[in-house]
């Protein structure tokens, strides 16, 4: 490998189409172009490619390709003593999607490259050390932070948890002009009838048990919120992309929510901390679990930092719940939503974050935990239709 790396955004798949072949395998989800390259890598239909097509097409292709994803294809083919790759493994390969096959054969095959780590490349550019710092960040494996450092292209950009965050800024700075107050803006009066908020008299308003994230107690809840979910969040969403951390973001909000309606019934709820403590302590998790292969500098004090601010927020939240209300009979928001979170992390999350371009519907953890979340989701939705009046509890006025 040469001392120069090429820039990580000059290639847009695994394969650089130099010819008509390259073409087909660049595009190898197309419906229309699959059949065709079954045909030339596995023409007797067995499911497997010889490990000499294989290699000749490194040959033909290898001087073309970036660098990091040599090292992955040469692995994969160094792997296999049986003369034969699968064909399915190669499928995925191409299309960015590994399966768990795969990474056993790259991580055997990767003890015997002798290339030296992502951490020793020198020369690179602004936007390359930090994709590279981003890739030491959240990836456990050697041969992943490769693979993502040639594939990362910024397109599309971390828009997801920018995007939400802006949202909560603008509508407590709104809030805050309203109210004419920026500091326990849930202490006026006039806070609790928002429209946003969750509230267990208007809990019938499904749109509450999410939208109440953007409903701040007050700056000092928006700003540990804010840093904790741009600090981890938009790295995470950088590697993972936006549609597996929203879900993990958009599932610890709802838990939150629904876990106050169980377990804090007479209590409102607000803030984003149900989604916050969903990614952070999932990537916390996935840090002690990978201890040994995450690479990033002072992790056990980072993780004793992390871990002191969530205990700060939450111990603030557990204070202002049990403190005096300012507008009796309704208590203060509750801290539940914050365990909901957690509970969401150290579950979905860990096993997104596990998961690096591989396919969820193929773990067996993934199912199981997400069956418990549905689970759990449907007892709270019929605990919210019979269990407050067969309760008979006393629940605080509608604002």
């Amino acid at each position: 490998m040469g001392d120069k790396l090429p820039e990580p955004h000059a290639s847009s798949s695994p394969a650089v189409a130099a010819s008509s072949e390259a073409e087909e395998i660049e595009v190898l989800d197309s419906e229309d172009v699959l059949p065709m390259a079954a045909e030339d890598f596995d023409p007797d239909n067995t499911g497997y490619i010889s490990t000499e097509k294989f290699r000749s097409l490194l040959q033909r292709h290898g001087s073309e390709l970036d660098p990091h994803k040599l090292e992955v294809l040469l692995a994969l083919a160094d792997s296999n003593s049986e003369g034969r790759i699968c064909y399915q493994d190669f499928v995925n390969l191409m299309s960015n999607k590994r399966s768990n096959s795969f990474r056993q054969a790259i991580l055997q095959g990767n003890r015997r490259l002798c290339s030296k780590a992502l951490l020793e490349e020198t020369g690179l550019s602004l936007s390359q050390r930090l994709i590279r710092h981003v890739a030491y960040e959240t990836l456990p494996r050697e041969i992943d932070r490769k693979w993502y450092y040639d594939s990362y292209t910024c397109c599309p950009p971390p828009w997801f948890m920018i995007t939400i965050t802006i949202v909560e800024v603008a509508f407590f700075l709104y809030n805050g002009v309203v109210l004419d107050r920026f500091v326990l803006q849930v202490t006026h009066p006039l806070y609790l009838k928002n429209a946003l908020l969750y509230h267990p008299q208007l809990r019938a308003q499904a749109w509450r048990y999410l939208t109440y994230i953007f409903m701040h107690a007050g700056i000092e809840h928006l700003g540990l919120n804010v840093v904790l979910q741009l600090l981890v969040g938009v790295p995470l969403e950088m590697v993972h992309g936006a549609a597996r951390i929203s879900f993990v973001y958009v599932a610890g909000v709802v838990a939150g929510s629904l876990a106050v309606s169980v377990a804090d019934m007479t209590a409102p709820v607000v803030g984003s901390s149900g989604g916050v403590y969903a990614l952070v302590s999932a990537h916390l998790a996935n840090i002690v679990m990978n201890w040994s292969g995450m690479k990033c500098q002072f992790k056990l004090l980072r993780m004793a930092v992390a871990l002191i601010c969530m205990s700060f927020e939450f111990g603030r939240a557990v204070w202002l719940r049990f403190h005096p209300s300012a507008y009796p009979p309704c208590p203060h928001p509750s801290f539940m939503a914050h365990l909901g979170g957690v509970m969401v992390g150290i579950t979905l999350g860990v096993v997104i974050l596990r998961n690096y371009e591989q396919r969820l519907q193929d773990q067996t953890l993934w199912w199981i935990f997400l069956s418990i979340y549905v689970i759990f989701v449907l007892f709270a939705i019929f605990w919210n239709i019979f269990a407050y009046s067969l309760l008979d509890l006393k629940l605080p006025p509608p604002p």
